[in-house]
Parts: structure tokens; sequence; C-alpha cells
């Protein structure tokens, strides 16, 4: 079972920094690129632009995928061969983007958060993914080298499924599919915890159940910024007016729009469990401080009658009959022993213990 923590959120960009200012995990960018059809495929990796240059005057269907954003001088080479407009490409490089959608009539730029859990490191592992789809071709941009997608690349290299047969739009679409598939796999694992602290809430909290409540409430807080808009996102992507998507790819885009949608609605059920789990924590302690003040209060009702007796054979007055009585003392214990029996029957009765 995976446990995040989001103080550990990888490639966090400083409010003012500069464009380019953010965490350069890769200077160089490593670029892969895949050609298929029906027939068959052809990938290069390591490619070069100029393996771009030229599988873009080729048939079929092309699959440029680049880690390191920062290499900006590579960055705006593939761009030029594919036609990508400057202001994307400035945004590529600049990973600090929201989800969002935007169309450039030939093609359509979208920009993500692809969100990996670390089960080893317990973090969750937050880069931005841009994605640019036109007709024929696929670009996507990562921070660093590491994803999801090796399965799609098997898919492309095997034959297997309707992948190779289909065009850009639907290798957008899967891409698209897998990393909603990770959201609802780190929200699941989410889920798992809170059921693990509902249990901890019942049966014995401490201010650790806390602090991992609020934990978990930031998380959520986390994923739902990612999830969110990628709603939005999926929503546009399914607009009749949208040059670069098929009719029939749309369909798959619906079961995308639900899985979103499945995953919004799962972070906003588990906000409302963390919210309760507050204030059941609250309640529960409440009820053991209740508890402890209640033992107290008992304890110093039955002592206050046998204090005012110690107080009053304690005063020492001359003309004291008990105090020179041979059977003084043990009277005087026997009767404080009588009177705290006598209170705690009387609480007993009244159910108060």
């Amino acid at each position: 079972m995976l446990n995040f923590d989001v103080h550990n959120l990888k490639n966090k960009t400083v409010a003012g920094a500069s464009a380019g200012s953010e965490d350069r995990q890769a200077t160089v960018a490593r670029v892969a690129v895949f050609r298929y059809d029906p027939e068959g495929y052809e990938e290069i990796n390591p490619a070069t632009c100029a393996d771009c240059e030229r599988v873009r005057q080729s048939p079929g269907t092309v699959w440029v995928n680049i880690d390191g954003v920062f290499d900006t001088a590579t960055i705006e080479r593939v761009g030029a061969a594919f036609g990508i407009h400057p202001l994307v490409l400035e945004d590529i490089c600049h990973t600090s983007q929201r989800p969002k959608y935007e169309s450039y009539g030939s093609y359509a730029y979208v920009v993500m958060r692809m969100l990996q859990g670390d089960p080893e490191n317990s973090y969750i592992e937050n880069e931005q993914l841009s994605l640019v789809l036109g007709k024929s071709f696929v670009l996507t941009f990562q921070e660093k080298q590491g994803d999801s997608f090796d399965g799609v690349r098997d898919r492309i290299r095997t034959g297997m499924g309707r992948l190779r047969s289909m065009g850009a739009d639907f290798l957008a679409c899967t891409l698209l599919d897998i990393l909603v598939d990770n959201y609802l796999a780190i929200i699941e694992s989410v889920g798992d915890r809170i059921e693990d602290i509902e249990e901890e809430l019942i049966e014995d909290p401490t201010h650790e159940t806390l602090r991992r409540i609020y934990g978990i409430k930031r998380e959520l807080i986390f994923i739902r910024k990612a999830v969110r808009p990628l709603t939005d996102v999926v929503q546009n992507l399914m607009r009749r007016d949208t040059a670069v998507i098929s009719e029939e790819t749309i369909h798959y885009l619906r079961d995308v729009y639900d899985h979103c949608a499945r995953a919004y609605d799962s972070v906003d059920t588990f906000r409302d469990l963390t919210t309760g789990m507050m204030d059941q924590y609250s309640s529960t302690m409440s009820q053991k401080l209740n508890e402890i003040m209640k033992v107290l209060t008992l304890i110093a009702t039955v002592f206050m009658p046998l204090t005012f007796i110690a107080g009053v054979y304690g005063m020492n007055f001359e003309h004291m009959p008990e105090l020179r009585h041979k059977a003084g003392y043990p009277a005087v214990i026997g009767l404080m022993i009588l009177v705290a029996l006598g209170m705690l029957s009387y609480f007993r009765k009244k159910k108060w213990i």
C-alpha cells in the first residue's frame, strides 16, 4: 500500500521565479520516436532532431516523446519541424502551467499533471506533461525521464490491440487514459489509508493520528488541483468542432471522461471523510477528557467529606471529648470509611460510575 507525503512532492516551482528557472533535472533533452501504421512500426531511440524532421514527412502516425523540456534548442527545433507556434513552445518550457486545452486549428495543445506513486520513497512524483496532437502526430514533452507509457510502447511494437490501426487521436486518448488510471490508483491508495485511520480513531486515536489525517487532506487537495482541470480538458477534446479528434475516438474519450469524473468524485468523497474524521477525532478526544474529568471529580467528591472530618478533628480544641476517648481514632477512621463507601454506593446507583 502506497503511503504518500505531499511534503515530498517533486518539481515544485517557486512563486515569482523567472522562466526556465525550475529544477533542471535534465539539461539535454532525450528524444524518442515511433512511426507506425497497421503494417509495421519504426522506433528510433535515442533520436535526433533530423530524425523528427524526416519522420514528419513519412506516412503513418508519428509519436515523438521528449524527456527534458529545459533543452530549449531541441524543443524549438522539434516544434519547427511540426509547425508548432512559439507560444506553445514557451508554455512547454514553463513547467508551472495549469492543466488546459488550446486549439490551434491544425493541432491541439494539452497540458496535464502527471502523477506517479513511489512506494519506496513515499511520495507522489509530480511533473508537467505537455501533449501536442495533430492529424498524424503526437508530441509529448516531459520534464524528466520515466513515465507510465511503457505499455503503450509495447502495444506499438507487438501490434496488439487497435492502437496501430487507429490514428494519432487514439494514441493521445490512450495516453490520457493511462494518466487518469494513475490518478485512480493513487486515490485508491489514499482510500485504503483512510480506512486504516478510521479503525485507529475507534480504537485508540493519538496526536499522530491527527497529523496523518491532516497529511491526507493536503494530498487530496493537491490531487484535486490536477484532476479537476483535466476533466475540463477531456470535455473540450470531445467537442465536435475539434478538428484533430475523429468521431470514433470521441467514444473512447467519453470513457476517459467518466474515469476523470469518478476520480474527481472520489477525491471529494475522501475530502468529506477526512473532515468527518477530524471532527470524530475532536469528539473522541473530548470524550476521553470528559471521562478523565469525571473520574477526578468523583475522587474529589468522595474525599470532600473525608477532608471535612479530618479538618474538624485536626483543630485540637481543648474540650473535644472524642480526642480523649480510647476508641476515638478507630471510630473516626471507621466513620470516614463508611462515608466513602456510602457515596460510592450512591454514585453506582445513579450509574455515574
